[in-house]
């Protein structure tokens, strides 16, 4: 929202508006969760290393795109996980089931991005 509740009406207030939500997310997530920051590290280390691996800029983009896939995951996870805590500080067993389900989001896309470079790694020593 912008002055008075309203909201952003033309397409470069629109942008900034989104552009400074999106800033503050990141900022929360690289200060609060330190997956978040594990994975930021890990996607700095694979931009240049990646090039190295890649058989070809079709893989590269499929190698970075996956691991950006993991920060949007990890992203969402952490919403989710916030609204949990916001709802009851109480241990509960369907808050814990929810924080669960996040969690094996981000895993499962782990093990993709796994596979995926594995599998550039593959087609790089064999092809």
């Amino acid at each position: 929202m912008t002055n008075a509740g309203q909201p952003p009406r033309g397409l470069s207030e629109r942008i900034a508006f989104a552009s400074r939500n999106t800033l503050r997310g990141l900022t929360f997530a690289l200060h609060s969760e330190q997956a978040f920051r594990h994975e930021v590290v890990l996607l700095a280390l694979a931009l240049p290393f990646g090039i190295v691996i890649a058989p070809s800029p079709a893989w590269y983009v499929a190698m970075i795109g996956v691991l950006a896939l993991v920060l949007a995951v990890e992203l969402l996870n952490t919403a989710v996980e916030k609204l949990a805590d916001h709802v009851t500080a109480d241990p509960h067993p369907q808050i814990a089931v929810v924080k669960d389900c996040g969690s094996a989001a981000v895993g499962i896309l782990l093990a993709l991005a796994g596979l995926v470079w594995l599998a550039a790694l593959f087609v790089r020593l064999t092809g």
